[in-house]
């Protein structure tokens, strides 16, 4: 009896081809998430009204410092003047309280 040498087949798969021994290695990630803004994260939670006059008073070179956020009430924004000898508290509704009866720590 009759029988043909042994032939191997390659049987094509859903499997990748095996790379080149001599392939480079990938570089690291270079893109990094954006930098997360000083007074983006004051500005957050700020009623319409008092980012609409945070906005008017910045034109005017007034400096958002801090933002006091008291349990169960409103935020409360407090900005500078230019020359941090001023300081001014946006109420709820966008006007400004220009009374000094905040308590600042030096």
């Amino acid at each position: 009896m009759y029988r043909p040498a042994a032939q191997s087949t390659v049987i094509p798969g859903p499997w990748p081809s095996p790379a080149p021994a001599a392939a480079a290695p990938r570089a690291s990630e270079r893109r990094k998430p954006a930098p997360v803004q000083a007074g983006d994260a004051l500005r957050a939670g700020l009623t319409p009204a008092q980012v609409m006059t945070l906005e008017a008073l910045e034109i005017f070179q007034w400096k958002l410092a801090f933002v006091r956020r008291p349990l169960f009430q409103a935020p409360i924004p407090v900005l500078f003047d230019r020359d941090y000898t001023r300081h001014v508290v946006i109420q709820e509704d966008g006007t400004l309280d220009e009374s000094q009866t905040l308590v600042l720590r030096a």
